[in-house]
């Protein structure tokens, strides 16, 4: 007798375009718990700049992965597919529905698709490319991924310095390009995945990114990143919001331009974001205010 089928209610896209509030009105129609695929919302120290839902919010609907983690911790998407897969296991046990809601593209794919297997960490090169990394910075890395892997390059985050020398490690190790080895296998999962983007017009997403800086600023963004600044240099921290206003600290630029890179920078990532969902030809566009449609959407593809 086959089992009951099970679910995957996945809610991307763009920062600031309403995720959450969507994702919580879903799991309120289904009964169900939430799962967040933002990678930087794990993290219990970041409260203000990595806009984690409100506590009224996390009261409706129990969130998890939401700031059950120190960023002095050492978590990475292996260790999230596992740990959401166990999760999300015994989740169906009580309700053939779970919501993933987050704009992590890569997290989202590991759960979905899972990841690729790569060569063992070489100690003696990662010394050296983190020697690299301390005596030349941060560009020193883009040029030699450019040089190793250029479709890599075109994709990658390349302000995360952990995800450069992780490349270029891979590509010295395997001695051909990080990307070709991104078989991107489909792993065998229990459930069906439905997946959802949430899109909006470009000035209105990009009015919402505005607004929601000013609302992080007044409350209180800047003394946040203070206390987090003898830790800047965690990759947690390497985060748009803190790292503008760490420069503000030191001196670089005044409080205004940090607020204005802050909301540049969102912007530039919310359009890196919807490049990399672009590729993926299973997500449904909808817009934030159609939820009877999505719920529809979900119906029909439930069956």
């Amino acid at each position: 007798m086959e089992a009951d089928p099970k679910f995957l209610v996945v809610v991307t896209g763009p920062t600031a375009v309403g995720k959450t509030a969507l994702a919580i009105k879903l799991a309120t129609k289904l009964g169900t718990e939430i799962i967040s695929a933002d990678s930087r919302q794990f993290y219990k120290e970041l409260k203000i700049g990595t806009a984690v839902p409100e506590p009224l919010q996390l009261q409706e609907v129990k969130h998890h992965f939401v700031q059950n983690l120190s960023i002095k911790s050492s978590f990475n998407v292996a260790d999230f597919e596992q740990q959401a897969l166990t999760l999300i296991n015994e989740l169906h046990t009580m309700n053939p529905y779970v919501v993933v809601a987050g704009g992590s593209g890569l997290y989202i794919d590991a759960l979905c698709k899972g990841i690729d297997d790569f060569p063992d960490a070489d100690p003696d090169l990662r010394h050296s490319l983190n020697e690299q990394y301390e005596k030349f910075g941060i560009d020193y890395l883009r040029g030699q991924l450019k040089l190793l892997d250029p479709d890599y390059y075109n994709e990658v985050d390349l302000a995360n310095h952990k995800r450069l020398l992780r490349a270029i490690e891979v590509c010295i190790i395997a001695g051909q390009p990080y990307s070709s080895l991104r078989k991107n296998l489909l792993r065998p999962r229990s459930f069906k995945i439905i997946k959802i983007g949430l899109n909006l017009p470009r000035q209105e997403l990009f009015e919402r990114i505005a607004l929601r800086v000013d609302q992080m600023m007044a409350e209180g963004l800047e003394a946040e990143a203070r206390s987090l600044y003898h830790l800047r240099h965690l990759n947690a921290l390497n985060t748009v919001g803190y790292k503008e206003l760490f420069s503000y600290f030191d001196g670089e630029i005044s409080l205004d331009r940090a607020i204005e890179d802050i909301k540049t920078n969102t912007r530039r990532y919310a359009k890196r974001q919807l490049t990399w969902f672009a590729r993926d030809a299973s997500i449904k566009w909808f817009t934030p205010y159609q939820l009877d449609e999505i719920l529809n959407f979900i119906a029909a593809s439930s069956v």
